[in-house]
């Protein structure tokens, strides 16, 4: 695996002080990755939407230091000092110095707010991630000028992946593939790519209202998750399942068979929770609400002869994707006969998104 690429030669210019804001999405999975090897390699090539609405906000306060034996940060999550998250960070830092060693030039104050709720089976840790790379890749284009776009987002994408998997996902839109598959031209286990074919034009500004369910702290992180998946009996056959998977998502994605689309990204959500139900020790992630919510779709779908459809991140939370030539009367669907099984009554409308944004 070719990551020569990602160390920085020599640094061209000197930056005493610097600030930098990225607002950064998170993603959806339609064809789910569950289980990898280290670091941070895929054991399945999988596929997202971008979210628009879903994101995160991070500032970085970068300020030359003489001390760079190691590395030092502060943490603030939404205007209070999180020391709780800083060992996940700290983790971050130590797997990247080699591909970004200016950061031990550096104290780095950052400053993250979300737009979602916390640890509530919305990919915080992609849109996290991958805001503190591109603030980064900022300072490190600042020090070497003549980077390309191009590069920035491949570099991102692959720092943002030695934090959260997922986050490799979140650096452009609107579909981004990670993981290596001979189907899509370009692909690599080491930084998700734009999907490389034309779109048929009923998946472009796609929908996804995200119910939640249930808004509190995971069960299981998403780390122990994919861990289980080691000694998981019927882990080789669900590795194989998804790239075949990915093959037939890239060939409807192209030609715009929603019946099939449907049928598919609802079954890798059933899936991804299957492998949760049979591993061991084994968990369950939805909650009575989720499978009431599945079923009211289901129910709506047959009835209306829809394109609308769920899937599941791990957690409760239902996402409903559906065509933007539903969105009116999806919404009030949602509005008359799902929102009563939603924490308060609460929910998040998005659709897919484009990636990061300096601001």
């Amino acid at each position: 695996m070719n990551t020569v690429q990602f160390i920085p030669k020599s640094l061209e210019e000197k930056v005493e002080k610097a600030t930098y804001t990225w607002q950064t999405p998170s993603n959806i999975a339609l064809v789910k990755y569950w289980g990898k090897s280290n670091p941070q390699i895929p054991k399945n090539a999988s596929i997202s939407f971008t979210l628009n609405n879903c994101n995160t906000i991070t500032t970085i306060d970068f300020e030359k230091k003489s001390n760079t034996n190691k590395v030092s940060f502060e943490l603030f999550f939404e205007g209070k000092k999180k020391d709780d998250f800083k060992p996940k960070i700290a983790e971050f830092f130590k797997r990247i110095v080699k591909y970004c060693p200016y950061i031990l030039d550096y104290d780095m104050v950052i400053n993250s707010e979300n737009s979602f709720p916390h640890s509530s089976g919305i990919a915080s840790s992609a849109s996290g991630m991958s805001a503190i790379a591109m603030c980064l890749l900022s300072l490190e284009k600042e020090l070497i000028p003549n980077l390309t776009e191009e590069y920035i987002n491949k570099k991102a994408s692959f720092l943002a992946r030695l934090g959260s998997g997922s986050a490799s996902r979140s650096i452009e839109g609107p579909l981004v593939v990670w993981g290596e598959h001979p189907d899509i031209i370009g692909s690599s286990n080491l930084f998700g790519i734009k999907f490389p074919y034309k779109i048929h034009s009923i998946f472009e500004n796609y929908c996804d209202t995200i119910l939640l369910v249930d808004k509190g702290e995971k069960q299981v992180s998403s780390t122990v998750g994919h861990n289980l998946m080691h000694n998981h009996p019927y882990a080789e056959q669900r590795f194989k399942q998804a790239n075949e998977n990915l093959s037939k998502l890239s060939n409807i994605l192209q030609n715009g068979d929603i019946k099939e689309f449907v049928n598919l990204v609802e079954s890798e959500a059933l899936t991804l929770h299957a492998m949760m139900l049979t591993s061991n020790p084994y968990f369950i992630l939805m909650k009575p609400n989720t499978l009431e919510v599945i079923n009211k779709i289901w129910e709506y779908r047959a009835q209306n002869n829809s394109s609308v459809c769920f899937t599941l991140d791990a957690g409760a939370n239902v996402h409903v994707l559906y065509p933007a030539s539903e969105k009116t009367k999806i919404e009030l669907f949602i509005k008359n006969s799902l929102i009563d099984y939603c924490q308060k009554n609460q929910y998040i409308c998005d659709n897919v998104g484009f990636g990061a944004k300096l601001l």
